[in-house]
């Protein structure tokens, strides 16, 4: 089998999407490692948002990780069609002892979710703190948000749908990668389930501690 004929086989998008998933994971580890810096004041966050705004890998990366995540996506809905006309064959899982969960039915679901929230978040974030005056302040334009309920509580819900999402994918990537088998099954499972918690935990509760933080003011 070419290169070509792999790719274009349900075994060859299910790696792809698995390569994709992975690096779109140790973008959200990342991520919350500088979001984690609001805590630290706004000069540290500000310096973070600065460094990262001029260094010239991140910007390459950064169009690496939209072009990652729209491949991922297309594939996630490619194969949900798939496997809908195929029964027995278990969406995204290479291996017959995974069991079917309510995470796993639910992923393209979940994915179209995150896809709406990565919208507004863009919206919000990422277009006004890249395309803003200097004198506007990347810590300010992040707390200002968190004091809106209804921005916080989609922000938080968001990152519920995000662990389910990642409840399934995030063993199901290794297993299509051949990185697992039944003896390490358990290990990636919990591996896994702690990932899911300090990712959406992490960010949730940034969101929700500056919300309560401005009122207890």
């Amino acid at each position: 089998m070419n290169h070509y004929n792999f790719f274009q086989s349900s075994i060859g998008k299910k790696v792809v999407m698995a390569t994709t998933g992975v690096f779109l994971m140790i973008f959200l580890l990342l991520h919350l490692s500088v979001n984690l810096l609001l805590f630290s004041g706004e000069k540290a966050f500000n310096d973070a948002v600065f460094f990262m705004r001029k260094n010239i890998f991140i910007r390459i990366m950064e169009y690496v990780l939209a072009v990652g995540f729209i491949i991922h996506i297309l594939l996630g809905v490619k194969l949900h069609l798939v496997n809908r006309k195929i029964k027995g064959e278990i969406d995204y899982a290479m291996n017959s002892y995974v069991t079917t969960s309510f995470s796993s039915r639910t992923m393209v679901y979940t994915g179209i979710l995150i896809l709406c929230f990565l919208v507004l978040h863009l919206i919000n974030f990422m277009i006004p703190m890249k395309y803003s005056n200097h004198f506007v302040s990347d810590y300010n334009i992040v707390v200002s948000l968190f004091k809106n309920p209804f921005y916080t509580l989609i922000y938080v819900f968001s990152f519920f749908i995000l662990g389910i999402h990642l409840n399934h994918g995030f063993k199901s990537s290794f297993q299509s990668l051949g990185l697992s088998n039944k003896k390490r099954l358990a290990c990636l499972q919990k591996f896994g389930s702690l990932y899911l918690w300090f990712i959406c935990s992490g960010f949730s509760i940034i969101a929700i501690w500056f919300f309560f933080n401005d009122r207890m003011r």
